[in-house]
């Protein structure tokens, strides 16, 4: 195995979870005894520059082909969206003269907000499903991989951006450097591009071993990330923390040019928590390793001895790291009732791996369940303000990372 960022072979593994389906190869609940594909899922150092990654088991074409996941589902996502927007017309001073664009655009949230402040938008999009909807909404979408190709395509019709966004893409890109060039290629003279990633940083302290999955191939700091983009003449200017997805860094970077933005001191600021921390040192990971493993034995123990107890489980959400961690932990339809999901494109099937049903949210109410798992814990409050009426038969939130804790 090679580091897909510097090519290294000095590669150590850790953190091993054994054989999983992909976590969003959800099937139909008429279709039991369809054949599952499992696949090592193990997250991989390099020695080198510190990259986290995964092998390759599976083709991003194969991932994407249905894809289950979409932004509008979530209304802390939106407005989330809707805050970034409004921050980067302003500080940027983007207008109708200058040109949006996002990687990854998904169902075209973030660039309708960009577009109720009248700047011109286009997005880039792999799952044709996921891209239709939001054509269907009037958001100009290509359909297709994002890399240098593309982005000679793109300049070569006279297209570049002012303003580049690629959120929660990074880490779903097996050719890491071909990528991070296309995006250098698209960038105007003085544009900016904005990144935002899970913080590897806030994955390992907080112990969100469920944040990893097959789709996603890498896992970054802010340091990995600095010299993924250097490497294509990208500098970054400014860092910033954010709540999302249990912790998440945004990072804004150039290419050369007359007018530079200046640089935050909040970048030097974040390189000294990761350096502090040992994120390029093997320690912090091995510990990690022993934290998961612990980790897994406590979910495991509280929920069976609950259904022992005989109380009835149920889960909230179906999210792609539910899926990781209800397979590593061995959980199915013996502890687990069924799930429930707001996107209607989950409903009526089955969590890949554990066999889960996923049912309309409704069902929580109709069948009164003593504990509800929360899969998505980065949206907890948001989750818990909706279910509060479980609480009117005594029933309690079970939120299982980054620590089990039960919420009455």
């Amino acid at each position: 195995m090679k580091c897909r960022l510097c090519n290294s072979t000095d590669i150590s593994a850790f953190c091993d979870f054994g054989m999983t389906p992909l976590a969003n190869s959800f099937w139909p609940a008429s279709a039991p005894s369809q054949a599952e594909a499992f696949y090592p899922l193990a997250a991989f150092r390099c020695n080198a520059c510190n990259l986290v990654q995964l092998s390759d088991t599976e083709t991003p074409e194969s991932i994407f082909r249905d894809y289950p996941y979409f932004s509008s589902y979530a209304d802390g996502w939106i407005k989330h969206c809707n805050a970034f927007a409004g921050a980067a017309v302003q500080r940027f001073g983007l207008s109708a003269r200058h040109q949006v664009i996002e990687i990854a655009s998904n169902d075209g949230c973030l660039l309708a907000a960009f577009a109720h402040h009248g700047v011109p938008i286009l997005g880039v999009e792999p799952a044709a499903n996921v891209a239709q909807v939001a054509i269907a909404q009037g958001i100009p979408t290509r359909i297709g991989f994002f890399g240098s190709k593309m982005a000679v395509a793109l300049t070569a019709e006279g297209v570049a951006a002012d303003f580049l966004v690629a959120n929660n893409v990074l880490a779903h890109v097996p050719d890491l450097n071909d990528f991070v060039r296309g995006l250098s290629m698209l960038l105007k003279s003085g544009g900016v591009l904005s990144i935002e990633f899970p913080s590897l940083l806030r994955l390992i302290e907080d112990n969100q071993f469920d944040t990893i999955y097959h789709e996603h191939f890498s896992y970054f700091s802010l340091l990995t990330a600095e010299r993924a983009l250097a490497r294509h003449g990208l500098a970054v200017f400014d860092v910033e923390d954010l709540p999302t997805h249990g912790g998440s860094l945004r990072i804004y970077a150039q290419t050369p040019c007359a007018n530079p933005q200046a640089v935050t001191a909040r970048v030097a600021a974040a390189r000294r928590r990761e350096t502090s921390a040992g994120l390029d040192t093997p320690a912090i990971y091995r510990d990690f390793d022993e934290r998961v493993r612990a980790h897994k034995t406590e979910l495991v123990d509280f929920l069976k001895g609950a259904k022992q107890a005989g109380r009835s489980i149920v889960a909230y959400g179906a999210p792609a790291k539910g899926n990781t961690l209800l397979n590593y932990c061995g959980i199915g339809r013996d502890i687990i009732d069924f799930t429930v999901d707001r996107n209607p494109r989950k409903q009526n099937r089955n969590l890949p791996g554990s066999h889960i049903p996923v049912r309309h949210p409704a069902a929580i109410r109709e069948t009164r369940p003593d504990y509800v798992l929360i899969l998505p814990w980065n949206w907890k409050d948001e989750i818990i303000a909706d279910l509060v009426y479980i609480r009117e038969w005594g029933g309690r939130f079970v939120i299982p990372v980054p620590k089990v804790e039960v919420i009455a």
